[in-house]
């Protein structure tokens, strides 16, 4: 099989060559994304080791941690949400452009990682009626790819979200806390290993991802991190 698929690669490349999804020009590096563009998404060099918080000089922790530790162990989000990501993330997630998943996929796979990875990744779960709408949850989309190139298991029948909530945009803290409460549950025959990450596609204030992780670990997880894509540079509205 390998001297077929080797002989269909320039075929391929021929027929439906690479092009950048952001500005249109020939794409490089096997994605739909061209040097240029490429070159300008903004990764989070500086950060929060804790949460992932954009900083201008990286820090064990920042000052919000510093006042409340947060509920995971480690965070890692490789970008900030920022342009021009930002800008694939809204094609992906609301235009229904699974190419632009597929992009932003492939450059996480490619960044470097945390020491000490889970043993499986769990992505943050849709209700039901979010999931009929969207057609596909970009974060297990994303999940799944990433789960294979670091040779893990990827479950996404383990957490699972029963109470269908309004959207973030908008509320305060307290409020984003409340309206996620007891939205998410562990199925009962589900066997957690030691160490997991829960997965979103964006981190901005880190209300759905703790509530994810709070969850895991009442259900037995001994680590939990909380892994995103991008993190937002500051609170301000959504996850």
């Amino acid at each position: 099989m390998d001297a077929p698929i080797r002989w269909l690669s320039p075929l391929q490349r021929w027929l439906l060559p690479w092009r950048c999804l952001l500005c249109g020009d020939e794409g490089a590096d096997g994605m739909d994304l061209c040097v240029d563009c490429a070159a300008e998404l903004p990764r989070n060099a500086h950060c929060c080791q804790r949460c992932a918080l954009p900083l201008p000089i990286s820090a064990p922790l920042c000052g919000r941690c510093q006042r409340k530790a947060p509920p995971w162990d480690a965070a890692w989000a490789p970008f900030r949400y920022a342009w021009p990501l930002d800008r694939l993330e809204t094609r992906f997630k609301f235009g229904r452009d699974l190419a632009a998943g597929r992009v932003l996929s492939t450059l996480w796979q490619r960044e470097p990682h945390p020491i000490a990875l889970p043993q499986m990744i769990i992505p943050v779960p849709l209700h039901h009626r979010r999931l009929r709408e969207r057609g596909y949850n970009q974060a297990l989309e994303i999940a799944r790819p990433l789960a294979r190139s670091f040779g893990m298991a990827c479950r996404h029948d383990v957490l699972l979200r029963t109470r269908h909530t309004d959207a973030q945009t908008g509320l305060d803290a307290v409020e984003r806390r409340r309206n996620l409460r007891g939205a998410f549950v562990v199925r009962t025959s589900a066997r957690l290993p030691a160490h997991v990450a829960v997965l979103d596609d964006v981190f901005t204030t880190g209300a759905t991802l703790a509530e994810c992780v709070r969850t895991l670990k009442r259900a037995g997880a001994m680590r939990v991190d909380a892994w995103a894509l991008a993190r937002a540079p500051a609170p301000g509205g959504g996850k």
